[in-house]
């Protein structure tokens, strides 16, 4: 089984530690390709950027076609360019801020999101409505940790993120935490163990769910909205003429 794990930022060391987390909870037969756009930016923390990056994700996902994937995954908490990937390919594709909040939504009646930048947080309640988790989701609580701060998660930004979740849970009155950046997915084991309570990395989630609608041959629909996109012109935009 083949998974396309597209990191929308063009950092190259989260891109590689986000290939690690997918890799360690992918099965024995599982072969994980992970990549990052050719541009944009370093690091998502804004409409603007997700915007930008949306762009980056598509072009590494019709890049990706040739390799067949079985499932693609976006590592953004934004699930940035979801819909337009999914025209792209019949390939089951998953954004890790959907497949966190289901798997969160099975293991307790509430839970809070963990994130980076306070900015961020209407992003992931836009998305906590869009994908109909209001009920469920308690709480969305930034740390203002830089999301490139997380390439090296250790020391003073893992004691705040611990300290952020601690608050949120007791605030909240949740049952789990949903860590809201890929990035963070390298502390997910060390952040549950401190707080005692399921820690999920929508990473972790996005690569097991990927896995099984694959298992179960599920693809996207390809009779209405989803279907490929109309042949046009693409002025300007290198591998796309």
């Amino acid at each position: 089984m083949n998974l396309l794990v597209v990191n929308p930022n063009t950092s190259v060391e989260m891109t590689a530690a986000i290939g690690l987390a997918a890799q360690k909870v992918a099965g024995t037969a599982t072969h994980i390709k992970t990549v990052c756009p050719t541009f944009g930016p370093r690091s998502i923390e804004g409409h603007y950027d997700e915007v930008v990056a949306a762009a980056g994700v598509v072009e590494q996902v019709r890049a990706g076609q040739s390799w067949q994937p079985d499932g693609i995954i976006i590592a953004c908490f934004g699930d940035p360019g979801l819909d337009g990937a999914r025209e792209l390919t019949s390939a089951p594709v998953l954004g890790i801020a959907e497949a966190a909040f289901h798997a969160a939504s099975m293991l307790a009646t509430g839970f809070s999101v963990v994130t980076t930048m306070t900015r961020t947080c209407i992003i992931a309640e836009h998305l906590v409505h869009r994908y109909g988790f209001e009920r469920r989701c308690r709480g969305i609580h930034g740390t203002d940790i830089p999301v490139l701060a997380l390439e090296h998660c250790s020391g003073q930004t893992f004691e705040t993120m611990v300290s952020a979740a601690q608050a949120a849970l007791l605030k909240d009155r949740s049952g789990a935490i949903v860590l809201g950046c890929a990035g963070m997915a390298t502390v997910c084991q060390a952040l549950q163990n401190r707080l005692g309570v399921p820690v999920i990395d929508g990473v972790a989630a996005a690569v097991k769910f990927a896995e099984s609608l694959a298992a179960l041959g599920l693809k996207t629909d390809k009779t209405g909205d989803y279907a490929q996109p109309l042949p046009k012109e693409y002025v300007n935009w290198q591998g796309f003429d």
